[in-house]
């Protein structure tokens, strides 16, 4: 879920999801009510009754506690598949790691396909997502979807990427830059490095690479440790949402 849809879209955004809906051979809605919304329940509720999708995949504010009930009990099985959370940070505060002799980083436009693969299934292959909590979809085309969507962006805007001495890449960072904020959309250290303190190194060069005043990350609730490093760089909790996939009856 990008930035925008999470925090600044003024409505209820309704989108088919056309690339999940080909990977797991069913008709996929997006809906997402952002933080500044103001979206009435009763809105939402049109929204799902006049889908004709397989299943919908509504995000929405983790404050709006009584939505849950009402949503399962409509015609559709209401399943809680995950909690996001967004962080941000102002552009150059954030508490910078001393340089590494020998380490350089900056925005590459040419990263093999094959290792942005092995990163994105060594980071996050075992970390789930909201597909994995739906028996609908199957967990090893939810990775490749993951993998394919990295590759994809890499292709087309590059990544801040982090080379030791030896010029082995230890870890990289896909951004979005947008007009008012930098999204990191991705961003992993290579197993072998992790434990070392490189993510600080990565965040450091993303601040460098960032054309905007601000710097924004969103992941799941249950990763936790990635947040205390976000924490102790600088970056703020500023939001929650929850998704819910709302199956259709068979």
């Amino acid at each position: 879920m990008s930035w925008y849809d999470a925090l600044e879209a003024g409505e209820l955004t309704v989108r088919p999801s056309v690339d999940a809906a080909k990977r797991f051979g069913v008709s996929i809605d997006r809906m997402s009510v952002s933080a500044s919304a103001g979206t009435p329940l009763a809105e939402v509720l049109s929204a799902v009754e006049k889908s004709t999708a397989d299943v919908i995949v509504l995000r929405y504010p983790a404050r709006e506690t009584t939505w849950f009930a009402a949503l399962a009990n409509g015609p559709r099985q209401a399943l809680l598949a995950d909690t996001v959370t967004c962080w941000a940070l102002p552009v150059g505060k954030g508490r910078r790691p001393a340089p590494l002799a020998g380490f350089t980083a900056q925005v590459e436009d040419d990263i093999d396909d094959e290792l942005v693969d092995d990163l994105v299934a060594d980071v996050f292959g075992d970390s789930g997502n909201h597909y994995c909590s739906d028996p609908v979809f199957d967990r090893a085309l939810a990775l490749a979807g993951r993998q394919e969507w990295a590759r994809r962006r890499i292709a087309a805007a590059g990544a801040v990427v982090l080379r030791g001495p030896d010029r082995r890449v230890l870890a990289l960072a896909a951004l979005d830059q947008e007009t008012s904020w930098t999204e990191i959309q991705l961003a992993g250290v290579v197993p072998a490095e992790q434990g070392r303190g490189r993510y600080g190194h990565l965040l450091a060069a993303v601040e460098d690479a960032c054309t905007t005043r601000r710097l924004v990350v969103t992941t799941q609730a249950h990763q936790t440790g990635i947040q205390r490093i976000w924490a102790r760089y600088g970056f703020e909790p500023v939001h929650n949402l929850l998704t819910v996939h709302l199956v259709a009856a068979t």
